[in-house]
């Protein structure tokens, strides 16, 4: 992570620490680690590495450039939002899935009203935010990326998971609503 990165984390670290997490889990891979290391570090909470929440294995695609993928007609269609292994590899409800899996184990271990932050990636973050909301995968695109360090707030209820907001860098206010 560079000195950017590092100031991104910090800040962000600043305002989820105020929501007293008492589970912070992250992507074991080592840009997500020290993401949520800078948080785990402000709030006292040890990070949970969580191999269940790495980005998408892209299989054969890893390491090239999109330009050089684009003759690759199954590339092309996994690009326009197909639900296929990526290079071979992981399609994007399996990643949904593994993540998903991850989440609920999470959740079962927080007292009630307790907050657990998870610290992944964005094709990851897309499909497992697609999974708990119960969204077709064919429709999973319409959740925008995310910019580097910023959030999605999402709470599990009586009628299952709802996402709160998307990609945040303010934590929500308080609505009410008829959903509630």
């Amino acid at each position: 992570m560079d000195d950017v990165g590092r100031a991104q984390a910090a800040r962000a670290a600043e305002q989820l620490a105020t929501l007293k997490p008492q589970i912070i889990a992250s992507s074991d891979l080592s840009r997500a680690v020290d993401t949520a290391e800078t948080l785990g570090s402000l709030t006292g909470v040890e990070v949970q590495r969580t191999p269940e929440l790495r980005e998408i294995n892209g299989g054969s695609w890893e390491g090239q450039y999109a330009d050089d993928l684009k003759s690759d007609p199954v590339y092309l269609e996994w690009l326009a939002g197909a639900d296929i292994a990526a290079g071979g590899a992981e399609s994007r409800s399996q990643v949904g899935e593994r993540a998903a899996g991850a989440v609920y184990a999470l959740a079962s271990e927080l007292k009630d009203g307790g907050v657990a932050v998870v610290v992944t990636h964005g094709g990851t973050i897309r499909a497992l935010i697609g999974k708990l909301v119960g969204l077709p995968v064919e429709h999973w695109r319409v959740l925008g990326g995310l910019a580097n360090c910023s959030w999605s707030v999402l709470e599990e209820g009586k009628a299952g998971w709802r996402l709160v907001e998307h990609n945040a860098g303010s934590l929500p206010q308080v609505v009410l609503g008829d959903d509630r």
